[in-house]
């Protein structure tokens, strides 16, 4: 049981979150005797990197959920397929990374986007997502923000919260499929999701630092980013065993999540994920999609999207 409290600095990126939790954590060495299962998620068909589709392909050859870009802040129609056919192939469960529709500003800005636009912006970004996905003989099974989107959905109260609920709802009433949502760890969004029933999952990221108030440091700010993967694989051990994260100024923060991001955009990426998944097999750990993607997808429907009024 976890009590929340939130402030926030939208301006300067940092979002601070502080909790007390009284649930059972599992004794040091315990992990392995439990029945722990983690995903692994990765962002995908953004194109970043001296070489995007060896990045794209090495991290899949990883991760075990793939975070694909839909058209918002990066990614096309080419990029879509080419990621959902390896995905598929390797039996990682697809997920549609929507954004503010932002390209020059790779989803860091939101442009003043009325929340009715954005959510048909996002519909158009899942279903197009959606349909590629199903051509590669998968589905998208889950969403998740990304850049701006993402740090703003964490607020409480956001209308942008609501408003990825409220496109995930009109997606799953319009195709009768569940989709989770992907939030970071104790946030408004994953809170809200599970309050009006729409399966939310828990963050966490191995290549981030994290704030005393528990809420991710900003990327302009030293230190923000962690490349170093004896640090990562550190953190990650005390995670899945304590169930907490060492802060950058060492305090520690609880911390309960369901899978751990690693940004194809940080410097040593695939070494990093490699290594994880290694730290992670050695400790007996299931490593598993949250969102299990479907043997076998029926095509999409030719103009399906939207729906005839």
């Amino acid at each position: 049981m976890c009590t929340f409290t939130f402030s926030v600095n939208a301006t300067a990126e940092v979002y601070r979150l502080a909790w007390t939790n009284t649930s059972p954590v599992p004794p040091v060495g315990a992990l392995a005797s439990t029945n722990v299962s983690i995903d692994l998620n990765s962002d995908l068909g953004e194109g970043v990197g001296e070489d995007p589709q060896a990045l794209d392909e090495a991290l899949l050859s990883v991760v075990t959920s793939a975070n694909v870009a839909c058209g918002g802040h990066a990614g096309d129609r080419e990029s879509m397929m080419r990621v959902s056919e390896l995905a598929t192939a390797r039996r990682v469960a697809i997920g549609a990374h929507i954004s503010y529709d932002d390209r020059d500003g790779f989803g860091r800005e939101s442009n003043g986007v009325s929340m009715e636009i954005l959510k048909e912006q996002l519909l158009e970004q899942i279903a197009t997502l959606d349909e590629i996905a199903h051509a590669a003989g998968s589905a998208v099974t889950y969403v998740k923000a990304h850049g701006q989107l993402y740090h703003q959905a964490c607020i409480p109260g956001s209308v942008e919260a609501q408003t990825i609920i409220d496109a995930v709802r009109e997606y799953q009433d319009q195709t009768d499929r569940q989709l989770a949502i992907l939030g970071f760890a104790g946030s408004d969004l994953v809170s809200r999701a599970q309050a009006e029933h729409i399966k939310a999952v828990n963050e966490a990221f191995a290549d981030r630092s994290y704030t005393a108030e528990g809420w991710l440091v900003a990327r302009t700010e030293p230190g923000a980013l962690i490349t170093d993967p004896n640090e990562a694989l550190g953190r990650l051990k005390r995670l899945l065993r304590d169930r907490e994260i060492v802060a950058i100024d060492g305090t520690p923060i609880d911390v309960r999540a369901d899978s751990i991001c690693i940004h194809g955009d940080t410097p040593g990426a695939v070494v990093l994920a490699r290594r994880v998944r290694a730290a992670i097999d050695s400790d007996r750990v299931k490593i598993a999609p949250f969102a299990t993607p479907p043997r076998a997808a029926s095509p999409a429907r030719p103009g399906s999207w939207p729906p005839a009024c």
